[in-house]
């Protein structure tokens, strides 16, 4: 999987800036099923937001690397406070152009 330049990151940055977190990470932390309700939406979706809840067992950095890990092809362009941003493009039809 070929990496995110810091232009490219910068750009999606500024894309989720107005989203809302669509997932959230509770108490169980990152499970297989969350995993793949992410994958599912990275499907229609290509950018997205997850919110890691105060009471969850690992951190917003842990549970990325933790997404990264377990869904193919997705690059974690953010983690700020308890916030993750993903992105996955979209096999047959990017919507959003890569500078």
């Amino acid at each position: 999987m070929e990496s995110l330049t810091a232009r490219q990151r910068a750009h999606l940055k500024s894309l989720a800036h107005p989203l809302k977190p669509l997932f959230q990470i509770g108490r169980e932390g990152v499970t297989s099923n969350v995993a793949g309700t992410i994958a599912a939406a990275l499907e229609t979706r290509e950018l997205l937001k997850v919110k890691v809840l105060e009471g969850a067992p690992v951190s917003a950095r842990e549970a990325a690397d933790e997404l990264a890990g377990q869904v193919e092809a997705m690059h974690v362009v953010q983690v700020i406070g308890r916030t993750i941003v993903l992105y996955r493009r979209h096999p047959e039809k990017p919507e959003i152009r890569l500078p």
